[in-house]
């Protein structure tokens, strides 16, 4: 997840110049709520990315995947075994780690003094500021954020936890707006929303490829070329979300507007209704969305 924040915010500062110059193909057009960062640089403009991680094996990997990304090696400074050093250099820290290692992370030998009057920003599933709390100084300022994967492309769904009312927080949210808004939409909401958030959109993106991928077996099983039939998925999916997102309908009205009396489409609801397609959905974000709250806590004895 953290290469895909990486990646998506790089390109946002200067998508053109930078697709152009590593002849990577321009992404399609992103839907409203995605904000390109525009006008002179400020304080809430990132001007330098530093990546960390344990291993030098690692972090030999990580070059290599930053530099298949179009050249961001030369962009991004990987480290290895130095999370002090990162820490101690940054304005901005952004933790994205197993939840299970986050307490050892944080309590390293002077990470907590590190952190000291700094923006905290955890996208730990399952891991709650009280906890976070614990580990660092009163004065770092933690926040939440439970971004997705097709932030990568920055088509990204963000849900970052309200700020708590500070002398900081009109500043730390042009520094998250400018980060999260950049690589796909934002939303703001309570913590108490943020196991049914990571659920619905980390998630999200696994389930509805399941979705899409059947989609495509079902027209190959009725003679469909594989890609073509990918193709035609993939995009009735998203201009279906874009219909939503963009035109404010509601799923059961664009439902409703395809489904013709006696036609193909009813045919295909009634089966997709016999094998408790929605339910089935609905109960895999309950589930999804109960296991969200056990990461990071205590194992049980």
């Amino acid at each position: 997840m953290g290469i895909a924040i990486l990646s998506g915010v790089i390109d946002s500062l200067d998508p053109p110049a930078f697709r152009k110059l590593n002849g990577l193909p321009k992404w399609e057009s992103h839907t409203p709520g995605t904000l390109t960062p525009v006008g002179p640089s400020d304080v809430s403009v990132p001007s330098r990315f530093l990546a960390c991680v344990s291993q030098t094996e690692s972090a030999a990997k990580l070059r290599k995947v930053f530099d298949d990304l179009g050249g961001l090696g030369t962009t991004v400074e990987v480290l290895a075994s130095k999370n002090l050093e990162a820490v101690q250099s940054a304005d901005v820290v952004i933790l994205c780690c197993k939840p299970q290692i986050a307490h050892k992370i944080l309590t390293e030998p002077g990470i907590k003094e590190a952190l000291d009057g700094k923006l905290l920003i955890s996208i730990l599933a399952g891991v709650t500021i009280l906890q976070i709390a614990d580990w660092v100084l009163p004065t770092t300022r933690i926040v939440r954020a439970m971004p997705n994967t097709p932030c990568k492309i920055r088509e990204g769904m963000a849900v970052v936890s309200n700020l708590s009312p500070s002398e900081h927080a009109e500043a730390d949210r042009a520094v998250i707006l400018k980060i999260f808004s950049s690589i796909g939409r934002c939303r703001f909401l309570d913590e108490k929303h943020f196991d049914a958030c990571t659920a619905l959109s980390g998630s999200g993106p696994a389930f509805a490829c399941i979705f899409l991928e059947a989609m495509a077996d079902g027209g190959v099983m009725m003679g469909l070329p594989r890609a073509e039939a990918l193709e035609l998925a993939a995009q009735s999916l998203q201009g279906a979300a874009r219909m939503v997102l963009q035109g404010g309908a509601h799923p059961a009205q664009i439902k409703d507007s395809v489904t013709t009396p006696g036609g193909c489409t009813i045919a295909g609801l009634l089966a997709l209704e016999d094998g408790k397609v929605r339910s089935t959905i609905a109960r895999g974000i309950q589930i999804a969305t109960e296991r969200a709250s056990e990461l990071g806590q205590p194992a049980k004895k």
